[in-house]
């Protein structure tokens, strides 16, 4: 499969819409950071995953398929791609930044904007190949 069809002008409404996504959802796990790293990033990523989910269906991969089933799928990649990326980017970042004398609540928020970038990426394509496949 050719690079291009991967990285289409899909990818990058994606990141726009991903814009907005992780400007509402970085705002909301660093206001909820004291109900720690699990419960702040999950609740971040439901209000996320809402206003992305319709987003991307309309304007991004201009879905057909009936909301119901797309909205199935589209929980199934997002559950999928979250456990992915925070149960990697948090022992990453633990382990990488462990030696420095930063503070264990940086630690932490170095590891969810590592989650942050690391979920993008792997949402992209469970969207573009799962969810919202025509």
């Amino acid at each position: 499969m050719k690079i291009n069809k991967i990285f289409d002008k899909s990818f990058i409404l994606f990141l726009i819409v991903g814009g907005i996504n992780t400007l509402v959802s970085a705002v909301l796990m660093f206001l909820l950071e004291k109900t720690g790293y699990w419960v702040s990033t999950i609740i971040a990523y439901a209000v996320g995953a809402v206003i992305s989910f319709f987003l991307n269906k309309k304007f991004t991969f201009k879905s057909e398929g009936k909301t119901t089933k797309s909205a199935v799928k589209f929980i199934i990649n997002v559950a999928v791609c979250y456990i992915i990326a925070y149960s990697v980017a948090q022992p990453i970042a633990t382990l990488i930044l462990s030696a420095t004398n930063l503070s264990s609540l940086w630690i932490e928020r170095i590891a969810k904007l590592f989650g942050m970038g690391l979920y993008t990426l792997i949402n992209y394509f469970g969207q573009k190949f799962f969810a919202f496949k025509n």
